[in-house]
């Protein structure tokens, strides 16, 4: 009798265990879902990749999302929300795609690594986290950085003091790092990490999976990065992808019960917005706008005409103005703005577009899409200060084009304004006739033009992270090869830049080679 009372004593413990675990909710460990074996594939996303469509990225086959949620900035150490974390963890779970986090951390202390943890948790309790929790820790080797002179221990107990307490908030842990920082313990004291968490390496293979089968990196890991430079339907933007040695047999339900606020995207993740505070006009009339685009997601929601003044708040680098008018903020393509208060349209009657540019268009009725991707300007230049991108044509969108000139412009109408564009990058729609002979500059193999219109420059450039160099301006040609990766303080030299396509001509070790001018910057 004694023993049946002690093990109904038991069994009431254990009850009581399980009905606190449940009424806490986020404590511990416990989940509906189960791990599988199968292979899944993924991307990580942050601001950087823009507004995404999901929905599309799903229908690509994207299995699951490692979403950035923020960081903690390397010099001053205040922790920042990415501006798209929480449009990107509700849009793709609308969408299907199973969601995973991390975190960028520069935490100094294990107590700062607990505080990250628990930053991070209250972001995530509203929402399906099926995949694990990434904690990611890059730069301690700059001077610069807050952790600079931590040693390889302490920066381990430091990951760990996450990974623990965001294991004990209910989500599973995972540590991110380079294969050059992972391997034979670098920079990390791995045997420490890999007994208890998942392991995530980033290494990228000149000939990324599956053409190359599995990374070369010899510890134990469970997922690979093998590209920054992924195109995935539904992304404008280079995207990191994945692949995953392990599965889930669900989707896990959120912490907390309660929905989430809906949010919309950060409509200025991809520009570079400097602010300013002065008073504006239109230099004739133009449209003021939701977003910063003249895409089917912009609204026009007003147009400012010559004498109305705005409020010019902010300007980005790629030819747009965030503007305040009667008390609301707009968007506005800049060229059409003029700070000259007493500006006057009658006075550019001479030079009807106004831009001191002498281009004569021959009159055309056609309709064109891009090749693949070209920028539309406000005026027929790269070189002129107001010839600002105030958008993109992407394969598939149709423009009118309603002149063209002798020097390589065409002048089109997209969603009601005119723009200029490069002619050489465009193409007729299918069913129209065909296009001219190839434009000066150019060389074809019969099946792929390659552009080599550069403007001549001379300048020391480095990778912001790291780059391919390749043989010809392409990711997509059959005969385009990597021919060399070169890393953050690896210095070449540029020789020339396509600003439409965003391509530079570099010169390395004796060769002529080509990168995306994106992923370099000027070297110091």
């Amino acid at each position: 009798m004694k023993k049946r009372k002690f093990a109904l004593r038991i069994l009431s413990a254990v009850l009581l265990i399980s009905m606190m675990a449940n009424l806490l909710g986020g404590c511990g460990n416990s989940r509906t879902t189960r791990e599988t074996e199968a292979t899944t594939y993924g991307i990580d996303v942050a601001r950087y990749q823009g507004t995404i469509d999901w929905q599309q990225v799903a229908q690509a086959g994207v299995q699951f999302a490692m979403v950035r949620l923020g960081y903690r900035s390397m010099t001053q150490g205040q922790i920042v929300e990415d501006s798209n974390a929480r449009y990107n963890l509700q849009e793709a779970g609308k969408a299907g795609v199973r969601l995973g986090a991390y975190f960028f951390s520069t935490a100094v202390t294990e107590e700062e690594a607990v505080e990250e943890a628990q930053w991070v948790a209250d972001l995530l309790d509203k929402y399906p986290i099926t995949y694990p929790v990434a904690y990611d820790c890059e730069g301690f080797a700059d001077p610069e950085s807050r952790q600079y002179g931590l040693s390889k221990t302490q920066r381990t107990d430091i990951a760990l003091a996450f990974l623990e307490t965001i294991e004990d908030l209910g989500y599973l842990g995972m540590f991110y790092g380079s294969k050059h920082d992972l391997e034979w313990s670098e920079g990390w004291e791995m045997e420490r990490l890999q007994d208890d968490y998942k392991i995530w390496v980033a290494q990228y293979p000149a000939q990324p999976y599956p053409e190359t089968a599995q990374s070369t990196y010899v510890g134990e890991h469970q997922m690979w990065q093998f590209t920054k430079e992924g195109i995935v339907p539904g992304i404008t933007q280079p995207v990191d992808i994945n692949v995953a040695y392990f599965g889930y047999d669900g989707i896990e339900p959120p912490k907390d019960g309660i929905p989430p606020e809906e949010v919309g995207p950060d409509v200025e993740a991809l520009m570079n917005f400097t602010q300013v505070q002065e008073d504006v006009t239109a230099k004739d009339e133009t449209n003021l706008r939701s977003v910063p685009s003249q895409g089917e997601d912009s609204q026009v929601l007003y147009t400012l005409k010559n004498g109305e003044v705005a409020q010019r708040i902010a300007v980005s680098s790629n030819g747009w103005s965030k503007v305040i008018f009667n008390g609301e903020t707009y968007y506005a393509v800049s060229s059409y703005l003029t700070t000259d208060l007493d500006y006057n349209p009658e006075d550019a009657a001479q030079d009807p577009d106004g831009d001191g540019i002498q281009t004569e268009f021959a009159e055309v009725d056609e309709q064109v899409t891009a090749k693949e991707v070209v920028n539309l300007r406000a005026l027929p230049s790269v070189e002129h200060e107001d010839a600002d991108v105030v958008g993109q044509l992407n394969n598939g969108d149709v423009a009118q084009r309603v002149g063209i000139s002798e020097n390589g412009w065409s002048k089109l109408i997209y969603n009601g304004t005119t723009c200029y564009a490069v002619s050489s990058y465009l193409t007729l729609v299918e069913g129209q006739a065909t296009q001219p002979e190839t434009q000066p500059g150019t060389q074809t193999d019969g099946t792929f033009e390659v552009q080599t219109q550069f403007e001549e420059v001379n300048e020391q450039v480095t990778a912001k992270e790291e780059v391919n160099l390749r043989n010809i301006p392409s990711v997509e040609h059959p005969d385009s090869k990597v021919v060399a990766t070169i890393h953050n303080g690896d210095v070449v030299t540029r020789t020339g830049i396509n600003r439409d396509v965003g391509w530079s001509r570099v010169e390395y070790n004796g060769q002529v080679l080509y990168c995306v001018s994106s992923y370099v910057t000027l070297a110091e």
